[in-house]
Parts: structure tokens; C-alpha cells; sequence
């Protein structure tokens, strides 16, 4: 079960200083919350709805397809993909790249 909230700008910055610690203290466009971990996918994904706007308009694209975008990489951080590493991001990336083709989306790096 996954929870898919879309929040202000208020209630993005507190989620994101309260979990990710006090340098972080903005709103950020999503937020992933893993419940339990792999083959088992649970837990919660929370767009902040006024920055996912500001970066389509930021970066020429239709918001829709940067929600779907932002909805994809959340879903595979709560698949335990990350972006720490180099490594790690490439491979991320490409499989963010890969499911949005299919859903007939830009590459949106």
C-alpha cells in the first residue's frame, strides 16, 4: 500500500527538516517514506505541490509530466533505490528514464 499526499509549501519544509535534519530546512519537491523493505512495497510519498510547479515552469516542462516523473522517482526510493553515489544515480536514473518512455514521457534529464 502506498500513501500519495500533495502538500504546501509549509507542511513540505517541516516534513523535510523534521526527517532529513535542520540543513534542510525548505520545502523539497518529494518526499519518499519506506515502510517496509523489498518485495514488499509500503509506505508514503508526499509532492509538494507549489515547488513541483516552480521547477516544470523552472525547467520548460509540463507540469503533469514532472509530477509523473517526481511519482516515479519516489516510487523507486521506496524500492531502495538511491542517488547517493554515482553508481547509484546512473542506475536510478536510467530506470527512471526507462518507465517514463513507457508512459510516453520525455527524458527529464
Amino acid at each position: 500500500m502506498i500513501t500519495l499526499r500533495f502538500v504546501d509549501a509549509g507542511e513540505g519544509r517541516r516534513l523535510n527538516a523534521e526527517y532529513r535534519g535542520k540543513d534542510k530546512d525548505h520545502p523539497t519537491n518529494v518526499l519518499s517514506f519506506r515502510y517496509e523493505p523489498p518485495p514488499h512495497l509500503a509506505g508514503d510519498l508526499v509532492l509538494c505541490v507549489p515547488v513541483v510547479l516552480a521547477e516544470a515552469l523552472e525547467q520548460g516542462k509540463p507540469a503533469a509530466e514532472h509530477f509523473a516523473h517526481l511519482v516515479v522517482h519516489g516510487m523507486l526510493h521506496l524500492q531502495g533505490y538511491d542517488h547517493q553515489a554515482d553508481a547509484a544515480a546512473k542506475l536510478m536514473e536510467a530506470k527512471e528514464r526507462e518507465i517514463l518512455a513507457r508512459l510516453g514521457i520525455a527524458d527529464p534529464y
